[in-house]
């Protein structure tokens, strides 16, 4: 008993050893990433591309499957797929002209948000939901986004991709403190064990 009561705590040590490295490994790419958005805009925005059309297929199935329960339950649920049909499309766009520009990709972030913006303001209006005043917020806010993109495109753009670099170089220092914090306390936790 003694021994595999010491085999699984040297098993756990090992996972928060390796838990810490790979936090900090994460937090170290996250800030590369940070710093190659914000040096070179061209390769961010190339990646850019790849991460909305997955987020706009990812979106789209949402809305499908939001449809589907909406559907079931006797509740209003077009809205939904028409969402989803052009959340599919526009990551389909995205995908099959992946040298697209920048440019290009904000103004189809700029048109999709209007439309979601749109079918939220008249799903605010026409859903019997509680809060609905909540989404008719979001549609708003939506447009106004979507008519900002449209009215500068590439200071959108620019700003789009500053704003992921900074985010990830600050949330990769975080992460990297965190995994070398966790190395530390596992280190301290470690000298204990040896000591006692």
């Amino acid at each position: 008993m003694v021994a595999s009561s010491q085999e699984y705590r040297s098993s756990l040590e090992s996972a928060a050893r390796q838990g810490g490295w790979a936090v900090a490994l994460r937090g170290i790419l996250a800030v590369i990433l940070g710093v190659i958005a914000l040096r070179s805009p061209g390769a961010a925005a190339g990646a850019f591309i790849v991460v909305f059309a997955i987020y706009a297929f990812a979106d789209g199935l949402l809305d499908f499957i939001l449809a589907a329960q909406l559907g079931r339950a006797g509740q209003r649920w077009g809205w939904y797929v028409f969402e989803g049909i052009a959340s599919t499309a526009v990551g389909l766009v995205a995908l099959a002209y992946p040298a697209v520009t920048l440019l290009a990709v904000v103004l189809l972030v700029a048109i999709r948000a209007i439309a979601v913006g749109i079918f939220e303001l008249a799903g605010a209006f026409s859903w019997e939901i509680e809060s609905r005043w909540l989404i008719g917020i979001t549609g708003l806010l939506s447009i106004v986004l979507g008519v900002l993109l449209l009215a500068s495109p590439t200071a959108g753009g620019l700003a789009l991709l500053w704003t992921i670099g900074v985010y990830a170089i600050v949330f990769g220092a975080m992460l990297f403190a965190l995994g070398l914090r966790m190395l530390s306390v596992e280190r301290h936790e470690e000298q204990l064990h040896r000591a006692a």
